[in-house]
């Protein structure tokens, strides 16, 4: 049988995926949003993710997204790759995932399977989503359709670590299963692929890739703090710690977008309902959320030490997106920074080439502007590392006297008062 499919959610993890699958496979995109499905469709990706040439061909050699439910019932190999947020509580917010799991239960027939690549706790695949399947399509799993999970890998923004680049788990609801799963996957992913032996180990090893990754950050955070007070340039200290040949090379600084700083969550919430309390992962989790508070506490020190009025100060703000060289303002802590030095009531402008202004003004309440500002403020906060920030000459920026805070630690230390 021809191997048809379609990939549900096309934002930063379900369109890379679904061009490259498009490579090999006829392949189609579902997503609910019309007017991302026009402009894909237009040849353009905004989230930059796939170029426009990579897109156009793939259009031109038969790839297409809808937002029409009709289009992808003659698929046989469904992918949901949606978000999985957190709710203002920091509890898993999964309804993404149950709206999907409909999606896919008014279309799927017998002897297809659903994979399923959003970041999850071990148990949601079977527990949650299935269940959901069963009901809307009136099917039942293992007899009739089958499942996997092959959790995602996309790093946003990064041009050398694609999908087909980066080592990809899989797993399925039967040994079959599985290896029809793997199959499917290897067949375009070029690092090669790992068959997990059971959808929750799979879960499980997603989750905590990105928890360990957040608690060590979190380590270097809190080591950031104590040498501040010590008067010791932290990542001096790192540098000469990794001269090691086992150090781990973490550098401090704000945890935001999709992943780091969501998932922890999912796996403290799983846990919790073990009746087991995550006092490290939990730790980490308050130590980086609390970081985007600490840069403004510092900014404002910073600024009584050179005797500058701080009531009515004006503040530049460089960089909005929650990583360089990335559109992606989901769950940026620069927000976090933001919202700490306007209680001050300061005047603060926010400048970033990469963010999109609607979508910062519609999620966040706050302006921002593409270019560069032409005056000069009391204090500049280099938020986030963008190519373009990095050979700025950041005195134009300066009154004669201000504060300069790094909080990435990419600029010249000896031009600046204070960094992470």
């Amino acid at each position: 049988m021809e191997t048809k499919i379609c990939v549900i959610g096309l934002g930063y993890v379900g369109l890379p995926l679904a061009r490259l699958f498009s490579t090999k496979y006829k392949t189609i995109g579902f997503d609910m949003n019309p007017d991302r499905v026009a402009a894909l469709m237009d040849g353009h990706d905004a989230t930059l993710e796939v170029s426009d040439e990579l897109l156009q061909t793939a259009i031109r050699n038969g790839f297409r997204c809808t937002s029409d439910i009709d289009q992808i019932r003659d698929c046989n190999f469904y992918v949901v790759a949606v978000p999985t947020p957190v709710d203002n509580d920091n509890k898993p917010d999964l309804t993404p995932l149950y709206g999907a799991s409909e999606t896919v239960g008014k279309v799927i027939s017998k002897g297809d399977i659903v994979v399923y690549e959003s970041t999850v706790y071990p148990g949601v695949t079977e527990d949650e989503c299935i269940p959901v399947v069963e009901k809307t399509s009136g099917l039942v799993f293992n007899r009739d359709f089958f499942a996997g999970y092959s959790p995602e890998r996309i790093n946003p923004g990064d041009k050398v670590h694609t999908v087909e680049h980066i080592k990809k788990i899989t797993s399925g609801s039967t040994p079959e299963t599985g290896k029809r799963v793997n199959e499917v996957y290897s067949s375009v992913i070029s690092a090669g692929t790992h068959l997990a032996p059971t959808m929750k180990v799979a879960e499980a090893a997603k989750v905590i890739e990105n928890s360990q990754r957040d608690i060590n950050i979190a380590f270097v955070n809190e080591l950031s703090k104590i040498f501040n007070r010590m008067g010791i340039d932290t990542h001096d200290v790192l540098e000469a710690a990794s001269t090691k040949w086992n150090f781990l090379p973490f550098q401090p600084g704000l945890v935001g977008g999709h992943c780091i700083g969501v998932d922890p969550y999912y796996l403290a919430q799983c846990a919790q309902r073990y009746g087991y309390n995550p006092e490290i992962i939990l730790a980490g989790r308050r130590m980086n959320d609390g970081m985007g508070e600490y840069v403004a506490t510092q900014v404002v020190k910073l600024m009584i030490k050179k005797g500058i009025q701080v009531l009515g100060s004006n503040i530049l703000l460089l960089g909005f997106t929650f990583k360089e060289n990335c559109p992606d303002v989901r769950n940026t802590k620069v927000i976090d920074i933001y919202n700490a030095l306007h209680e001050y009531n300061l005047n603060i402008t926010i400048s970033d080439p990469w963010a999109n202004p609607a979508v910062a003004k519609r999620e966040y309440g706050v302006d921002i502007q593409n270019t560069l500002p032409a005056t000069k403020f009391d204090a500049v906060i280099a938020a986030v590392a963008h190519n373009e920030f990095r050979d700025l000459n950041i005195q134009q920026f300066l009154k004669s006297s201000a504060v300069v805070y790094d909080v990435k630690g990419f600029l010249n230390k000896n031009l600046v008062d204070g960094r992470l």
